[in-house]
């Protein structure tokens, strides 16, 4: 094969991967199910995930990761297993007292799936459908979901991942960020998801780590607090592809300055139908919701 040739070849390919990179859109309103919806189903379980995904007009789904003792990424949000909603292999509650006895970053993920997430009455979410089921692993629960879109020939779905750790829990409730960053990577690289994820976190390390080891992924900065705008992007040192406040903070100005700036509004966790038009009417890019059906019903 002459140069000329070889080259055409290259430019072709160039192309291609060009092209193909330019089919993936982040959704115009990324519509996004708070832990897989969990006013309907057990939180950040794999039966949450692929509940929200039947649920015409939600775009993305929203979860936690934590680390365990051997280095799984387990799906979950408190660091340790909650007495409020989980059970014990033997179906017993997990006495209240024993609210520190089990750290996810403490016990292999062999013994953590043991544990019942589903079946115990949960009164902050009353409605909530009782499914005998277990923290999953992210390679599992982005299996099922993978094969649920193809089986159904579903439109493709955004992964809003958050990294659950703090530098005060560095070595005792998780690794330190390079690790948890790593590991977290390698299942997203392994499952080809990456052009689909935004990794989000209130710990700016990982994002941060994010925005330089892999700069192709998105990043999403969750903040609390009664900063600036121009206060917030200080802190993490440089843009992020959204910035993810709780609601309350969402107002006309912290739109506009974002959007000045091309970054994302999509607040968290706004339940109710009006809270969710309020925000809607601010022209946000999205919202995080446990109620996935009560989102999907703003106009």
């Amino acid at each position: 094969m002459n140069l000329k040739k070889t080259a055409i070849i290259i430019l072709l390919a160039s192309w291609a991967l060009k092209s193909n990179a330019q089919e993936v859109k982040f959704p115009a309103f990324s519509a996004e199910a708070h832990r897989g919806g969990r006013g309907l189903m057990p939180e950040n379980s794999i039966e949450a995930m692929l509940n929200a995904v039947k649920i015409d007009g939600i775009t993305t789904l929203e979860m936690d990761t934590h680390i365990s003792k051997d280095g799984k990424v387990v799906v979950t949000h408190d660091d340790y297993l909650s007495p409020a909603f989980m059970l014990t292999p033997d179906g017993k509650d997990i006495p209240a007292t024993d609210a520190r006895k089990y750290p996810i970053f403490g016990m292999n993920y062999a013994e953590i799936k043991q544990f019942d997430l589903g079946t115990k009455y949960y009164d902050l979410f009353p409605q909530q459908v009782k499914v005998k089921t277990n923290l999953p692993l992210l390679a599992d629960l982005i299996d099922a979901v993978q094969r649920d879109i193809k089986k159904n020939k579903r439109k493709p779905f955004f992964y809003n991942i958050e990294t659950k750790c703090s530098q005060s829990g560095d070595g005792i409730t998780n690794p330190k960020p390079e690790e948890f960053v790593k590991l977290l990577m390698d299942v997203i690289l392994k499952k080809k998801i990456a052009d689909f994820v935004v990794i989000q976190s209130f710990d700016k390390r990982t994002i941060q780590i994010i925005h330089e080891k892999y700069p192709k992924i998105k990043t999403s900065f969750l903040v609390a607090n009664k900063k600036t705008y121009e206060e917030n992007m200080a802190d993490l040192g440089f843009k992020p592809f959204i910035l993810s406040p709780v609601w309350q903070m969402v107002n006309e100005e912290l739109v506009k300055k974002a959007h000045a700036d091309g970054v994302k509004i999509i607040p968290w966790t706004a339940n109710t139908l009006a809270d969710i038009q309020k925000l809607k009417a601010l022209h946000v890019d999205g919202i995080i919701s446990d109620y996935p059906n009560i989102l999907v019903q703003a106009k």
